[in-house]
């Protein structure tokens, strides 16, 4: 991939005051462009230096998301998947930027990581306080995934509230039907910080930095 020649390539798209067209981790490449043509020029150069080496692209796995109508796309007589959506290193990525639908993903997968941990947790030889460090090292990051480029709108807010309470009840062991309020549940819990402040933190922590290497 760097001897493709994409990072010196002016072919890509801009953020945060740097030209980027690909994205690399392991095996997994992306590769980005503004337009059909510039997305074509980037490919056959991977594929003119893979060659090189004996390797071929295999068209099966490679997937195409373009922010806009888009129902077909060729390059060198064949045929690419046009896809809406595409997990990345763990987050999904949607065409028109919606990430409701990836926090919902995130939740879920943070009740299952939660139900995992059952007998862990109903173990009447653990004290509370540890439980709930269990949770928040074992649970909340699984829950938080990618949650720099969340955008949290009330909806949101209250699908990620609603999830830590799940989360403390069913450490305690109470029934959505107990005649128990939230607050009481919260005062036997004593939280540091909400998972709502968590991934403010995250956000604000990631965004300084971006301001920084901006600088």
């Amino acid at each position: 991939m760097r001897k493709a020649g994409l990072d010196e390539s002016k072919v890509g798209i801009k953020f945060a005051g740097r030209n980027i067209n690909n994205l690399r981790y392991a095996d997994d490449t992306t590769l980005m462009a503004e337009s059909e043509e510039e997305l074509k020029s980037l490919l056959m150069r991977v594929k003119k230096e893979s060659a090189k080496v004996g390797l071929k692209r295999n068209i099966k796995k490679t997937k195409i998301m373009a922010f806009g109508s888009l129902n077909s796309w060729q390059i060198d007589g064949e045929e690419m998947e046009v896809v809406t959506d595409f997990i990345f290193l763990g987050s999904k990525i949607t065409t028109n930027g919606d990430r409701s639908q990836e926090i919902k993903r995130c939740l879920i997968l943070g009740r299952k990581a939660m139900a995992n941990l059952d007998s862990i947790l109903k173990s009447r030889d653990i004290t509370l306080p540890t439980k709930v460090r269990i949770v928040r090292a074992m649970i909340f990051p699984v829950a938080m995934y990618g949650c720099e480029s969340w955008t949290i709108r009330k909806a949101e807010r209250q699908r990620i509230e609603a999830f830590e309470l799940w989360c403390w009840r069913r450490l305690l062991r109470v029934p959505w039907t107990a005649k128990r309020s939230n607050q009481s549940v919260l005062e036997e819990i004593k939280p540091d910080c909400s998972l709502e402040g968590q991934i403010l933190k995250l956000k604000l922590k990631y965004f300084g930095h971006l301001m920084r290497r901006k600088d």
